[in-house]
Protein backbone atom coordinates (compact mmCIF):
# COMPACT_ATOMS: atom_id res chain seq x y z
CA UNK A 1 0.00 0.00 0.00
CA UNK A 2 2.87 2.36 0.85
CA UNK A 3 4.46 1.86 -2.56
CA UNK A 4 1.12 2.60 -4.16
CA UNK A 5 1.21 6.06 -2.62
CA UNK A 6 4.53 6.93 -4.23
CA UNK A 7 4.09 8.15 -7.79
CA UNK A 8 6.60 8.51 -10.59
CA UNK A 9 7.11 12.03 -9.25
CA UNK A 10 9.14 10.61 -6.39
CA UNK A 11 11.48 8.99 -8.92
CA UNK A 12 11.99 12.38 -10.52
CA UNK A 13 12.73 13.91 -7.16
CA UNK A 14 15.24 11.23 -6.26
CA UNK A 15 17.05 11.94 -9.49
CA UNK A 16 16.98 15.62 -8.59
CA UNK A 17 18.74 14.88 -5.30
CA UNK A 18 21.51 12.71 -6.68
CA UNK A 19 22.15 14.11 -10.16
CA UNK A 20 21.59 17.84 -9.81
CA UNK A 21 18.60 17.91 -12.14
CA UNK A 22 16.66 21.16 -11.80
CA UNK A 23 12.93 20.56 -11.49
CA UNK A 24 10.54 23.44 -10.91
CA UNK A 25 6.88 23.75 -11.72
CA UNK A 26 4.89 26.95 -11.56
CA UNK A 27 1.75 25.12 -12.67
CA UNK A 28 0.83 21.59 -13.81
CA UNK A 29 1.07 22.68 -17.47
CA UNK A 30 4.42 24.42 -17.11
CA UNK A 31 6.60 21.71 -15.57
CA UNK A 32 10.18 22.08 -16.73
CA UNK A 33 12.83 19.41 -16.38
CA UNK A 34 16.35 20.48 -17.13
CA UNK A 35 19.56 18.47 -16.99
CA UNK A 36 20.28 14.76 -17.64
CA UNK A 37 17.51 12.47 -18.83
CA UNK A 38 15.57 11.00 -15.93
CA UNK A 39 16.09 7.22 -15.68
CA UNK A 40 13.10 4.95 -16.10
CA UNK A 41 13.58 3.16 -12.78
CA UNK A 42 14.92 4.38 -9.44
CA UNK A 43 14.90 1.95 -6.53
CA UNK A 44 13.23 3.53 -3.53
CA UNK A 45 14.25 2.86 0.05
CA UNK A 46 11.88 3.07 3.00
CA UNK A 47 12.48 3.20 6.73
CA UNK A 48 9.37 4.52 8.45
CA UNK A 49 10.59 3.21 11.81
CA UNK A 50 13.73 5.34 11.87
CA UNK A 51 13.60 7.50 15.01
CA UNK A 52 13.29 11.22 14.33
CA UNK A 53 16.43 11.80 16.38
CA UNK A 54 18.37 9.57 13.97
CA UNK A 55 17.49 11.54 10.82
CA UNK A 56 20.73 13.21 9.73
CA UNK A 57 20.12 14.53 6.19
CA UNK A 58 16.46 15.60 5.97
CA UNK A 59 14.74 16.85 2.83
CA UNK A 60 11.03 17.65 2.55
CA UNK A 61 8.94 17.02 -0.58
CA UNK A 62 5.35 18.25 -0.75
CA UNK A 63 2.80 17.21 -3.40
CA UNK A 64 -0.13 19.59 -3.17
CA UNK A 65 -2.45 17.59 -5.42
CA UNK A 66 -1.88 14.45 -3.34
CA UNK A 67 -2.05 16.33 -0.03
CA UNK A 68 1.08 14.43 1.04
CA UNK A 69 4.45 15.32 2.49
CA UNK A 70 7.39 12.93 2.11
CA UNK A 71 10.45 13.27 4.32
CA UNK A 72 13.73 11.84 3.07
CA UNK A 73 16.85 11.10 5.06
CA UNK A 74 19.48 11.03 2.35
CA UNK A 75 18.10 8.56 -0.21
CA UNK A 76 15.56 6.94 2.13
CA UNK A 77 11.91 7.88 2.66
CA UNK A 78 11.42 7.99 6.41
CA UNK A 79 8.01 9.66 6.77
CA UNK A 80 4.79 10.17 4.79
CA UNK A 81 2.35 12.72 6.23
CA UNK A 82 -1.10 13.93 5.15
CA UNK A 83 -1.29 17.72 4.83
CA UNK A 84 -3.76 20.57 4.62
CA UNK A 85 -3.13 23.56 2.35
CA UNK A 86 -4.29 27.13 1.86
CA UNK A 87 -7.97 27.95 1.36
CA UNK A 88 -7.28 28.50 -2.35
CA UNK A 89 -4.96 25.53 -3.02
CA UNK A 90 -4.79 25.57 -6.82
CA UNK A 91 -1.79 27.25 -8.41
CA UNK A 92 1.31 28.98 -7.13
CA UNK A 93 1.17 31.84 -4.64
CA UNK A 94 1.35 35.24 -6.34
CA UNK A 95 0.65 37.85 -3.68
CA UNK A 96 -0.32 38.45 -0.08
CA UNK A 97 -3.84 37.34 0.81
CA UNK A 98 -4.49 35.06 -2.18
CA UNK A 99 -4.85 32.00 0.07
CA UNK A 100 -2.47 29.91 -2.06
CA UNK A 101 0.30 27.64 -0.87
CA UNK A 102 3.50 28.52 -2.77
CA UNK A 103 5.26 26.13 -5.12
CA UNK A 104 8.97 25.81 -5.80
CA UNK A 105 12.23 25.26 -3.98
CA UNK A 106 12.66 26.66 -0.47
CA UNK A 107 14.60 26.10 2.74
CA UNK A 108 13.68 26.14 6.40
CA UNK A 109 14.47 29.66 7.63
CA UNK A 110 13.23 29.49 11.22
CA UNK A 111 11.59 27.26 13.83
CA UNK A 112 9.08 28.19 16.53
CA UNK A 113 8.19 25.66 19.21
CA UNK A 114 5.48 27.91 20.69
CA UNK A 115 3.50 28.85 17.62
CA UNK A 116 -0.11 29.98 17.41
CA UNK A 117 -0.68 26.63 15.67
CA UNK A 118 1.24 24.46 18.13
CA UNK A 119 4.70 24.34 16.46
CA UNK A 120 5.81 25.92 13.20
CA UNK A 121 8.63 25.69 10.68
CA UNK A 122 9.17 28.81 8.58
CA UNK A 123 9.78 28.55 4.83
CA UNK A 124 11.84 30.91 2.69
CA UNK A 125 8.93 32.29 0.68
CA UNK A 126 9.08 34.46 -1.38
CA UNK A 127 11.77 32.68 -3.37
CA UNK A 128 13.95 34.44 -5.93
CA UNK A 129 11.73 32.93 -8.65
CA UNK A 130 8.65 34.55 -7.09
CA UNK A 131 10.53 37.83 -6.74
CA UNK A 132 11.67 37.81 -10.38
CA UNK A 133 8.13 37.18 -11.60
CA UNK A 134 6.72 39.89 -9.35
CA UNK A 135 9.35 42.39 -10.46
CA UNK A 136 8.58 41.73 -14.12
CA UNK A 137 4.86 42.21 -13.41
CA UNK A 138 5.45 45.46 -11.53
CA UNK A 139 4.20 44.02 -8.24
CA UNK A 140 7.38 44.75 -6.27
CA UNK A 141 10.14 47.34 -6.54
CA UNK A 142 13.77 46.76 -7.46
CA UNK A 143 14.60 47.44 -3.81
CA UNK A 144 12.20 44.71 -2.66
CA UNK A 145 13.70 42.31 -5.18
CA UNK A 146 17.23 42.99 -3.94
CA UNK A 147 16.19 42.46 -0.33
CA UNK A 148 14.67 39.08 -1.21
CA UNK A 149 17.68 38.10 -3.31
CA UNK A 150 20.17 39.07 -0.58
CA UNK A 151 18.26 37.08 2.03
CA UNK A 152 18.40 33.96 -0.10
CA UNK A 153 22.09 34.36 -0.78
CA UNK A 154 22.70 34.25 2.97
CA UNK A 155 20.05 31.58 3.69
CA UNK A 156 18.27 34.13 5.87
CA UNK A 157 14.54 34.78 6.29
CA UNK A 158 13.38 36.77 3.25
CA UNK A 159 11.38 39.97 3.86
CA UNK A 160 7.72 39.28 4.56
CA UNK A 161 6.57 42.89 4.23
CA UNK A 162 6.31 43.11 0.42
CA UNK A 163 3.15 42.71 -1.71
CA UNK A 164 4.19 39.05 -2.18
CA UNK A 165 3.37 38.34 1.43
CA UNK A 166 5.18 35.85 3.63
CA UNK A 167 4.83 34.05 6.93
CA UNK A 168 4.48 30.71 5.15
CA UNK A 169 4.95 27.90 7.65
CA UNK A 170 4.59 24.19 8.08
CA UNK A 171 2.61 24.05 11.30
CA UNK A 172 0.24 22.03 13.44
CA UNK A 173 -3.51 22.28 13.81
CA UNK A 174 -4.60 19.40 11.62
CA UNK A 175 -4.50 18.10 8.05
CA UNK A 176 -8.25 17.47 7.87
CA UNK A 177 -8.92 20.14 5.20
CA UNK A 178 -7.47 23.10 3.29
CA UNK A 179 -7.97 25.75 5.95
CA UNK A 180 -4.78 27.83 6.20
CA UNK A 181 -3.92 31.22 4.68
CA UNK A 182 -1.28 29.53 2.51
CA UNK A 183 0.67 27.46 5.01
CA UNK A 184 1.04 23.67 5.12
CA UNK A 185 -0.79 22.11 8.06
CA UNK A 186 0.03 18.82 9.76
CA UNK A 187 -1.49 16.96 12.67
CA UNK A 188 0.24 17.92 15.91
CA UNK A 189 1.82 14.50 16.38
CA UNK A 190 3.36 14.78 12.90
CA UNK A 191 4.72 18.30 13.39
CA UNK A 192 6.30 17.05 16.63
CA UNK A 193 8.31 14.53 14.62
CA UNK A 194 9.10 16.89 11.76
CA UNK A 195 10.18 19.65 14.14
CA UNK A 196 12.72 17.28 15.64
CA UNK A 197 14.00 16.08 12.25
CA UNK A 198 14.56 19.35 10.40
CA UNK A 199 16.88 22.28 11.05
CA UNK A 200 17.37 25.74 9.63
CA UNK A 201 18.61 25.27 6.07
CA UNK A 202 16.74 22.00 5.40
CA UNK A 203 15.57 22.00 1.74
CA UNK A 204 11.83 21.98 1.02
CA UNK A 205 10.39 21.25 -2.44
CA UNK A 206 6.71 22.03 -3.05
CA UNK A 207 5.08 20.72 -6.23
CA UNK A 208 1.58 21.15 -7.68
Amino acid sequence: MIRGLISIGISLLLFTIFHGCSLFSSSPKETKIEGPIVPQKVELKFDYLRPASMVKDPKIFVYKSKRRMYVFDGDTIVRDYPIGLGKNPQGDKEREGDGKTPEGMFYVCKKNERSKFYKSIGLSYPSIVHAERALMNGLISVSDYRRIENAHRGYDTPPWDTPLGGYIFIHGGGAHSDWTEGCIALYNSDIDELFEMVRVGTPVYIYP
